[in-house]
């Protein structure tokens, strides 16, 4: 459900673009539920991806918006020759062919899409979308570059130096958190503003934080490390009689935790309830929230949870994360990889009550700027300013 429809100001055309938008992720949902918001306010979005998605997942049953995938097939693996004759083997040059082909087919596509308008914004979601962008004719647009994780993962990857490249072109460059943004403008780059993300849903009642359920939502992917919240919840659930670790969300690595549990003799506490399609409903499911990951930049899981007012626990990862969880207020923080810390703070809001009761209102509030209008509101302000 999609709400706070605008009935005044410019309408404006708006693409949305980013490599894999249909997936079940984060960053996915982001883009359709901005999508939705921004077309119900009458907008003329259009949500581009770049590559189909191996396993798309329906966001809205009924969009508002255009949405267009402009490859016919995912990405393949990477591969490299490890000698000259497999590179120049006719099967594989005839491969070179077809990918160079249909590359250019989806870049023509993609520019011919662009100059149906006359005028109008392109969001892009990711350094690669970015990057992959370059080569296609939308000088009559303007450009804005988003980017989901945080400025300490950028270091960490190849995503620094596309950032750095491309995003100095663009009109703005938004990013999650203000300490995020504040450090990439020192990273000499000027257009860096901070746009969080919004909340999917609208607020109802806080849950009843009742359930005697832990809970962790997200992609079962290494990355993501799930191993430690099951380590940490096998050393409390030994003072939490009737506590459960309920997780939601597919993956890789399914196998292993379900094994990690068993191995643990917590197999029948830790519940794997896979990709839900309603998931306000599952976060009201839930009497805590805790997130494990190996880096992150401002976890929507943090955002969602707070705004079914969850309280929520959370390794110490980011600025990102940290504006979402003020410690000792509206959830706890510990420091990253500390499954002891982690099993102390899940021990002591289970078995007090108030303490969870007086958490999960505050979150809901700490995040009351995260909702969909209010965050509509930002960006059709960023928009009024680039115009001038």
């Amino acid at each position: 459900m999609i709400s706070g429809t605008r009935t005044t100001g410019p309408r404006r055309n708006l693409f949305l673009v980013g490599i894999d938008v249909d997936s079940m992720g984060g960053s996915q949902r982001v883009m359709h539920t901005l999508a939705q918001g921004f077309a119900q306010r009458g907008h003329h979005v259009d949500l581009i991806g770049i590559r189909p998605s191996v396993a798309p997942y329906e966001f809205f049953r009924v969009p508002a918006y255009r949405h267009t995938t402009l490859y016919r097939t995912p990405s393949a693996p990477v591969w490299h020759a490890q000698r000259l004759s497999e590179r120049l083997s006719p099967a594989r040059m005839r491969t070179a062919r077809a990918a160079r082909a249909e590359r250019e087919r989806a870049r023509r596509k993609l520019t011919q899409q662009f100059a149906t308008v006359d005028d109008g914004y392109v969001i892009i979601g990711s350094p690669w979308a970015v990057d992959w962008l370059a080569s296609v004719e939308w000088s009559h647009l303007k450009g804005i570059g988003q980017y989901h994780e945080s400025f300490l993962q950028a270091q960490g990857s190849a995503h620094l130096r596309l950032i750095r490249r491309h995003y100095p072109l663009l009109e703005k460059s938004v990013f999650l958190s203000e300490g995020d943004a504040a450090a990439f403008q020192r990273d000499r780059l000027p257009n860096a503003t901070a746009m969080p993300n919004p909340l999917p849903f609208p607020f109802t009642a806080p849950a009843p934080l009742d359930t005697r359920r832990i809970g962790a939502v997200g992609r079962l992917e290494a990355v993501k490390r799930l191993d430690r919240f099951i380590d940490a919840f096998a050393v409390a659930c030994a003072d939490l009689p009737g506590w459960e670790l309920h997780i939601f969300g597919d993956g890789s690595q399914e196998l292993a935790l379900r094994e990690q549990a068993a191995q643990l003799g917590i197999g029948d506490r830790v519940i794997f309830r896979g990709s839900v399609s309603d998931m306000a409903a599952a976060y009201r499911e839930l009497a805590v929230l805790a997130l494990t990951s190996e880096r992150e930049g401002r976890p929507m899981a943090l955002a969602e949870a707070a705004g079914c007012g969850v309280p929520c626990v959370s390794f110490d990862l980011s600025a990102g994360v940290r504006e979402l969880i003020d410690d000792g207020r509206t959830g706890t923080l510990v420091r990253p990889g500390d499954t002891a810390a982690l099993a102390d703070a899940l021990r002591q809001l289970a078995n007090d009550d108030e303490l969870r009761r007086r958490y999960g209102l505050a979150a809901q509030s700490h995040v009351a700027s995260l909702e969909l209008p209010v965050v509509l509101d930002q960006w059709e302000r960023l928009f009024d300013e680039i115009d001038r």
